[in-house]
């Protein structure tokens, strides 16, 4: 490694003050929660405290203002356009407001997704399905990978949208959302990218992508809890799209209260639907914040180098690494399988070494921006002591 990228990874270390629990944890887990800052603890008591203090006036200070504070560090860090971004509670509700701008009636009317999406996404568009929706999930061979000719074979001139996570999260492996792009625009379909297992770990442009619609969240990378997801439009679907989940929040003029008013507020907030969750986006300012003044070409050249060092190591342990060994093709996370995982996983935790475990994959280990190199290896070694434990229990 040179000396300039060195210096951008030792720098990423001056966030660690900022979370409590690295204090009394190996924290390798935010690609399923991340870390609490302090400063969601201060948001959380000032929101209480606001709301004790002013009652009905809060809304008029700090509280309307949130969602203008959480979207705009978000768009920053999906490199998303000013105002393109809308708040939800979470993706799946996200992705259903999307679902509800179209109808499923005609002949275009196919929606091809991987079945290594996350399920409750899954879930959503078999739904769909009582609305004329015709599903196809794409089978991946391995469990971990989606083959990308199948995905692109998959997509014909009767899909109309084609929702696909960035990474999977199973496996952290990356799709080539250029290629799958390209094959959908060029039969007429649109493309949904989740991004919540890469937004905050990778650099991302949604814009230069091309992608029509984009949803993730604050609760993994972005440290910012629970409660809080995010819904990008292009410019075209915000002129565009009429949704059918909607609320008074995506009104012209919410505060004229009539009920009769079907028009749709202009850009990103035509997606908006009812009041916003105050508290959830107290919690997640900070951390969103804190994420989106990173320079995340650094963010992700540590993570490389980090995930790099997991699989290596694994490896040489004879666990079964079920996450790319390929750079290119791997997101922030590292799943390795081995006997009794799940019994290991459990050992872990209870030793505070933070991690989690998925049936059929493994542990996933996932160092952030703020992870040591020291905590990377002390991870392995906590799990081949765990291992030789329950070989000779």
């Amino acid at each position: 490694m040179n000396q300039e990228a060195q210096r951008g990874e030792d720098s990423l270390l001056d966030l660690r003050d900022q979370f409590p629990i690295l204090e009394t944890s190996t924290y390798l887990i935010s690609n399923s929660l991340g870390a609490m800052p302090h400063g969601a603890r201060e948001a959380l008591a000032s929101y209480a405290d606001s709301w004790e203090e002013h009652g009905v006036r809060a809304w008029e200070d700090p509280w309307w203002n949130l969602p203008g504070r959480v979207s705009t560090a978000i768009g920053r860090i999906l490199g998303a356009p000013e105002d393109s971004i809308s708040l939800h509670q979470n993706v799946t509700l996200a992705s259903a407001t999307v679902a509800s701008c179209f109808d499923f009636a005609g002949p275009r009317n196919g929606i091809v997704c991987s079945e290594l999406n996350f399920p409750s996404v899954v879930h959503l568009y078999q739904a769909q399905e009582r609305r004329g929706a015709r599903l196809n999930l794409v089978e991946s061979p391995d469990g971990f990978t989606v083959p990308l000719d199948r995905m692109l074979e998959a997509i014909d001139e009767t899909t109309l949208l084609v929702p696909i996570s960035h990474v999977i999260f199973r496996s952290s492996y990356v799709q080539d959302v250029e290629a799958i792009v390209a094959r959908a625009h060029e039969v007429g379909a649109l493309v949904v990218l989740d991004v919540y297992q890469s937004a905050g770990i990778m650099p991302l442009d949604v814009e230069a992508l091309g992608v029509d619609f984009a949803v993730g969240g604050t609760l993994k990378w972005l440290c910012g809890g629970p409660g809080v997801a995010c819904l990008y439009a292009s410019p075209v679907m915000q002129e565009t799209c009429r949704p059918a989940i909607t609320g008074w929040f995506g009104r012209n003029e919410p505060f004229a209260f009539d009920p009769r008013d079907d028009s749709y507020a202009a850009g990103a907030s035509r997606f908006a639907t009812g009041t916003t969750n105050v508290p959830s986006l107290s919690a997640a300012v900070a951390g969103a914040e804190i994420v989106a003044a990173l320079d995340l070409e650094e963010v992700r050249s540590k993570s490389v180098r980090q995930t790099q060092r997991l699989i290596e190591m694994c490896l040489a342990e004879g666990w079964t690494v079920n996450s790319p060994t390929d750079a290119s093709t791997r997101a922030g996370h590292v799943t390795v399988d081995m006997p009794d995982a799940e019994a290991t996983s459990r050992a872990l935790l209870e030793r505070r070494v933070m991690i989690d475990y998925r049936p059929g994959a493994g542990i996933r280990l996932a160092p952030h921006s703020y992870t040591l190199d020291g905590e990377v290896d002390e991870a392995v070694s906590a799990i081949r002591e765990i291992q030789t434990g329950l070989r000779t229990a």
